[in-house]
């Protein structure tokens, strides 16, 4: 359940569509649900931005589609992160059309069927709703990056976030980077994913003065440690307004960015931001004429 699907809900029983019967049914398993395995948390898309995730890892096909199915029946949508070819075959063999998985971001999302014809306590098919808020830039510092950026690209895709890419643009090449600085300076948010040292987001923090959400990868040579280089790197990072989440999380760090999209105004490209300038001593006279006049 999350809020936009309660406010049908409620709306659907205001004008009649839905008695308060079948509502009282619907909200009935609140606010969790336990199906053996798993304890499905379904206040979390009120409480929060999306109903519960599932992290494929480490989970079987089985455990993954009785969480889905459970997730859907209640909130109607779904997404399924770290989800390998077996996990992804189960769920789209469970939810068929319903389930569409982006092999490259390893993530599988789930719509809800709209019902055809009428009848109690179908789901009615939804209308796209306009974004709000601004917008995200996903900035990935080479190929080699790519499952850990498109899966920040998913996670806010899912949450109605407008979102463009910026690709293999690391300070190899630093021009690459500088190419895009009306992107970066229109964005509410940016999330820069880099392996090696991790530099990008240093770089991609000094260009803009939007928040930076920086994701270190696990991508690199022996001394990277498996993304502790350049997980170090982007702590250490000394530009202001950079953010790190955990190594290859790419779905924390879309989760993020589109909280702050969400509250954020849409920006035109090209937009800096407002300074404050120190006034004039002219200035300052003509404002104590004014205010002496006011106290007349």
């Amino acid at each position: 359940m999350d809020r936009a699907r309660l406010r049908r809900l409620l709306d659907d029983v205001r004008r009649g569509r839905v008695t308060p019967a079948k509502a009282a049914d619907a909200l009935g398993t609140l606010p969790f649900e336990s199906i053996g395995a798993a304890t499905v948390d379904h206040h979390r898309g009120i409480r929060q931005h999306l109903p519960e995730v599932i992290l494929c890892e480490a989970k079987t096909s089985a455990q993954c589609v009785a969480i889905a199915r459970a997730v859907v029946a209640v909130s109607g949508r779904c997404l399924a992160t770290r989800a390998r070819r077996h996990h992804a075959r189960a769920l789209i063999g469970a939810f068929g059309e319903a389930a569409t998985w982006n092999e490259t971001a390893r993530t599988v999302v789930i719509h809800d069927r709209p019902a055809r014809g009428r009848g109690a306590g179908r789901v009615r098919p939804r209308r796209a709703a306009a974004p709000r808020g601004g917008s995200v830039l996903v900035v990935s510092a080479g190929t080699s990056d790519a499952p850990v950026a498109e899966e920040a690209v998913v996670t806010l895709e899912f949450m109605g976030v407008p979102v463009s890419r910026v690709t293999d643009a690391g300070v190899a090449g630093i021009h690459r980077v500088l190419g895009h600085l009306p992107a970066l300076r229109a964005a509410a948010a940016v999330v820069v994913v880099a392996g090696m040292e991790g530099a990008l987001a240093s770089v991609v923090g000094g260009l803009t003065d939007r928040p930076v959400i920086a994701v270190p990868t696990s991508v690199g040579y022996g001394a990277s440690f498996g993304g502790v280089a350049a997980l170090l790197g982007m702590l250490n990072a000394c530009a202001a307004g950079v953010t790190v989440v955990n190594i290859d999380n790419g779905f924390g760090a879309g989760y993020a960015a589109g909280v702050i999209a969400g509250q954020s105004r849409p920006r035109r490209a090209g937009r800096t931001a407002p300074t404050t300038r120190a006034a004039s001593p002219a200035r300052r006279r003509r404002s104590a004429r004014a205010g002496a006049r006011r106290k007349r």
